[in-house]
């Protein structure tokens, strides 16, 4: 929690409340996209970290990306940026549901294509500070797919055994819970039967979600007074910018010499700049008539090729497009058929004999979400993405072989 004196010095744009902002930004954003930080971490890869988790989430001030990377200025600047984030994103309200104890076995559900909010579309790793060289080498690309996929076939082999050893513990503790509806325990209720001590840590952690939740309920009370006074820290920095800009235009203009008779060279200055006003102009005109030239020579080129490719390749022209209008065709079809609600959010796992269901606890509840019909719903997108993916791949065959028909004397074998 942030010191009122903090913000105070932040508002008057105060050096020494810097680094307290940069370490507030890094833990509340690390806990946002689950990462594991501490105290210790050096502070150029806090700034780091910031940097790019804000530029992630759309954050656009520029002069909050060229502050200095020992942390010794721009609170001001932070402050603003701790702001938006609070308007933006919902930060506290997305730090409460992920800090929230988890008493039952959930998972996620999401039936959406394009409705995931950004703080959900990835984790957002410390940027490079250069970008990546002109040449890369193929192999190091395929290096790293080839290490992708690895990592994505262990990644769902553990949630299958995790998905197994649920099944078991909800199959054998059927019908213990008092409440009928779940009529069995989850990992954590499982584990506190097994080993009774423990519930002394989980009280620890209701208590803790407890405090938070009247931390969280205090803020809604301030919030407003808040605001207020960021209202008058925006103020501040426009009457800021706005005197900075008035001396930069004067600056500007007595900056320049005056070309006055006195002056001996000025009148030497004047018939340079003059002519070289002259060469450029003519450079200017030679370049347009050589582009223009150009392009109607390109121009020929491109219809005699139309013309080649009307009388080779029309049968094989008028079969892509006929393949094209029929994955539109379907996509419209699926994109006209009416639709059920989309599912988003998080859902507790309850088992049934008959079919999977789950209740969920997102903030737009739902009676009750079938595993099958979610599976179904999930393999239709899936059978759109395949769709899509043959076409590109189709599209991208067609241009190797192009490519390859223009060079005289090389084999090309397809991997």
């Amino acid at each position: 929690r942030p010191a009122p004196d903090t913000l105070r010095r932040a508002r008057f744009d105060r050096p020494q409340a810097s680094l307290d902002f940069w370490r507030l930004l890094y833990a509340l954003l690390k806990q946002i996209h689950g990462g594991r930080w501490t105290e210790s971490d050096a502070i150029d890869n806090q700034i780091r970290f910031v940097k790019s988790a804000l530029w992630y989430h759309g954050y656009g001030r520029p002069e909050l990306y060229r502050l200095p990377s020992d942390g010794s200025a721009g609170s001001r600047e932070l402050l603003l940026a701790f702001s938006w984030l609070l308007h933006r994103l919902s930060l506290l309200e997305q730090l409460l549901v992920r800090n929230r104890v988890k008493t039952g076995d959930e998972t996620s559900v999401c039936t959406c294509e394009d409705d995931l909010p950004n703080s959900q579309k990835g984790t957002t790793e410390i940027a490079p500070e250069h970008g990546l060289e002109d040449r890369v080498d193929v192999r190091y690309l395929q290096w790293l797919s080839g290490r992708l996929r690895f990592q994505w076939r262990s990644l769902h082999a553990q949630h299958q055994e995790q998905c197994k050893l649920l099944h078991k513990i909800h199959l054998f503790t059927s019908g213990c819970h008092m409440d009928r509806i779940l009529g069995h325990f989850s990992v954590l209720e499982t584990d506190l039967i097994r080993q009774p001590e423990s519930y002394k840590q989980l009280l620890q952690l209701l208590e803790s979600e407890t405090m938070q939740l009247e931390a969280f309920l205090e803020w809604k009370q301030l919030e407003p007074v808040y605001w207020q006074w960021m209202e008058a820290v925006l103020d501040d920095v426009a009457e800021e910018e706005r005197t900075s800009e008035s001396q930069d235009a004067d600056v500007e203009k007595s900056g320049l010499p005056k070309a006055t008779p006195c002056c001996p060279w000025a009148d030497s200055l004047t018939g340079k700049i003059d002519r070289l006003s002259t060469d450029l102009t003519t450079l200017r005109d030679q370049l347009h008539k050589l582009v223009t030239r150009r392009k109607a020579a390109w121009c020929q080129k491109v219809k005699s090729r139309e013309e080649q490719l009307q009388e080779e390749g029309f049968s094989a022209t008028a079969r892509k497009i006929q393949a094209s209008v029929e994955l539109k065709l379907l996509d419209l079809t699926h994109l006209c058929a009416p639709k059920s609600p989309k599912k988003h959010g998080s859902c507790r796992l309850v088992f049934s004999s008959k079919t999977g269901l789950g209740r969920c606890v997102s903030k737009e509840p739902v009676s009750a979400v079938s595993a099958a019909e979610v599976v179904r719903e999930l393999q239709v997108r899936e059978a759109s993405l395949e769709r899509e993916l043959e076409q590109l791949r189709e599209e991208c065959r067609q241009r190797l072989d192009a490519v390859a028909e223009g060079l005289d004397g090389v084999i090309c074998i397809s991997p």
